[in-house]
């Protein structure tokens, strides 16, 4: 058995690298038909890997031919370089990865229904505003004015420009809130939730506090006493795609108000919802102790680096005497070209297609993943949903065989803060705007294949039962 080196910090599953890496010994020679490879089981010990990633490569290698397995007697190679045969030279380029690989990972946007001519005449607008010859750390003017008019439109939040914040995104938002907290000070964020939002919070020297979902959102009563502010997502849960009930929403405010909470409000696509009007906001319900955060990352591009901010006077007035004090704000480029985007009503034309397209994909992922048996949770709203799955091992074995179709999907292990789940004990967190509509056509009756348990790896006998 070669040497085989996997790279954790790259960005291609490590079934792939490790499939990769056997075929490559085969055709080079160093693997020769009739060797036997180790049981996965043996091969996940020495690599430091999950068995469902050496079971993964080993099927691949199965399919293509490269290999075969006997029953009782392990994994054999079968395909390599004849023997005599010099190896040929390696063929320059980049290394192998699975044809047509789609990204069914949530978070990224549909830029397939963005007006590239529209953009492209937003940035030019922008760029006929002068220079700036001194920083402005609240946020431009138009920006401002887009920013108002857009929330009243969209999300039914009234505010006046003057109380518009610009931001470099939710992260970055997170982090300056965090950053005028008392030293010391503790605050809540969904879990499973936003690990950037978590991050963010724990750069900032914040100690981040999970609290529990269910299918209402934040569980109000679960929050611990004792915190500075709560993030969360009530519009629609991330990841789990909920939304959060009338009743929590009444007592998370209350709460807040009696305890000297913030609530840090991250409405990251509060925009898009398909079965009825966008829901209200909490800023609506209490804007003397929530911090609204909106984002045009979701709904045009992270391109422009730009968010939203509104709070209640003090905060705000913090967060701009901070940034009038350290230099830090966020560019006005981006600002800039939302607003142009805006006054031409590109923008509304813009959110008009992608919620017609977003809800069309939604449909089309439910109607092929229930062909294949496959159940699916969440709002209709936004651009990802939740497919729950029985147990860990079972998640780990879908993202595995996932990535050997050339899948990439993404399990719910990755959206947990504690150190253990407070909703869901495993599942997929599937998003469906970031490929092709024609993408994304062909890799749903796959990953239903895989998610049903049709197309994963299978245990070999020599490998005995997952933990004997």
């Amino acid at each position: 058995m070669p040497p085989v080196v996997l790279d954790r910090s790259a960005g291609r599953p490590l079934a792939v690298q490790l499939a990769d890496a056997l075929r490559t010994a085969a055709a080079g020679g160093v693997l020769r038909p009739g060797d036997r490879l180790p049981s996965t089981r043996e091969l996940a010990a020495a690599l430091r890997v999950s068995r469902t990633v050496t079971a993964a490569a080993y099927d691949q290698l199965v399919a293509e031919g490269w290999a075969a397995g006997r029953q009782g007697a392990g994994t054999f190679v079968v395909g390599a370089a004849p023997a005599g045969r010099p190896a040929p030279p390696p063929r320059p380029g980049p290394a192998h990865t699975p044809p047509a690989a789609v990204d069914l990972r949530a978070g990224s946007p549909c830029l397939e229904v963005l007006d590239r001519a529209a953009w492209r005449r937003a940035w030019r607008a922008a760029g006929d505003e002068p220079p700036d010859a001194a920083p402005e750390p609240a946020a431009d003017p138009a920006f401002q004015a887009a920013v108002t008019g857009h929330l009243l439109r969209h999300r039914g939040l009234p505010v006046d420009p003057a109380d518009v914040l610009a931001t470099g995104g939710t992260s970055a938002a997170v982090t300056e809130v965090a950053r005028l907290l008392p030293p010391g000070s503790r605050v809540g964020v969904e879990d499973p939730g936003y690990q950037r939002a978590a991050g963010a919070l724990r750069a900032a020297g914040v100690e981040v506090v999970p609290c529990p979902v269910d299918g209402d959102g934040l569980v109000v009563d679960a929050v611990p006493d004792g915190l500075a502010a709560v993030y969360c997502t009530p519009a629609h849960q991330w990841p789990l795609g909920r939304r959060m009930s009338a009743g929590r929403r009444v007592a998370l405010v209350a709460r807040a108000r009696a305890e000297g909470w913030w609530v840090l409000e991250d409405d990251y696509d509060g925009e898009l919802r398909y079965d009825v009007a966008p829901l209200p906001l909490l800023a609506a319900l209490a804007p003397d102790v929530v911090v609204h955060l909106g984002t045009s990352s979701k709904i045009v591009s992270p391109t422009l680096g730009t968010g939203w901010l509104v709070a209640p006077p003090a905060l705000r007035a913090g967060l701009v005497a901070a940034r009038t004090a350290t230099g830090t704000r966020p560019a006005r480029a981006g600002q800039r070209v939302l607003a142009a985007l805006a006054s031409s009503g590109d923008l509304a034309r813009h959110l008009r297609r992608l919620r017609r397209e977003l809800s069309e994909r939604r449909a089309l992922v439910l109607r092929e993943l229930a062909a294949g048996g496959v159940a699916v949770t969440g709002d209709p709203a936004g651009a990802h949903v939740f497919v729950p799955l029985p147990d860990r091992a079972a998640e780990e074995a879908v993202v595995a065989a996932a990535a050997v179709r050339g899948l990439a999907v993404d399990g719910l292990a990755r959206h947990l803060t504690g150190p253990g789940p407070h909703g869901p004990a495993a599942g997929l967190v599937l998003g469906f705007a970031a490929p092709s509509r024609a993408g994304l056509t062909r890799a749903l009756p796959a990953l239903a294949e895989v998610v049903g348990g049709r197309d994963r790896p299978a245990l070999r006998e020599e490998d005995g039962p997952v933990g004997s």
